[in-house]
């Protein structure tokens, strides 16, 4: 499930790091202010995530205990755990937000040239 969107991000972040994307940096802005506060909101919910790794209380027999230590386990990051999840999330507004400042300097770089040509010509 995850996994597509973490292949998405990636290859967005990869085309714009190789200059196959620019993005005009005024128009931009908007979207990188929002992935910035999605960004900041799940690295606060990872910081306070390994509070959920508390075995819950679910009885002294064989099967409580199984089911308290697989709680605990998919809390604290192990298998398809949520902190695992909220370290995918994080990873893809992470490389969403390096995709679209990598664009914003190829735009600029990119309308530099061509004014710095125009210019030359003129």
């Amino acid at each position: 499930m995850g996994n597509n969107s973490l292949a998405d991000a990636s290859a967005f972040r990869n085309a714009a790091v190789t200059g196959q994307l620019g993005i005009d940096p005024d128009a931009a802005q908007t979207v990188l202010k929002k992935i910035r506060l999605g960004k900041d909101a799940v690295e606060s919910l990872l910081r306070s995530a390994g509070s959920l790794a508390e075995p819950p209380k679910l009885g002294a027999n064989p099967v409580g205990e199984a089911i308290s230590a697989k709680v605990a386990q998919r809390a604290e990051g192990r298998g398809d755990s949520y902190t695992q999840a909220l370290q995918n999330l994080f990873t893809q507004y992470d490389q969403a937000e390096q995709a679209i400042v990598a664009a914003m300097g190829y735009y600029r770089q990119t309308d530099q040239g061509g004014a710095s040509t125009l210019s030359g010509q003129a």
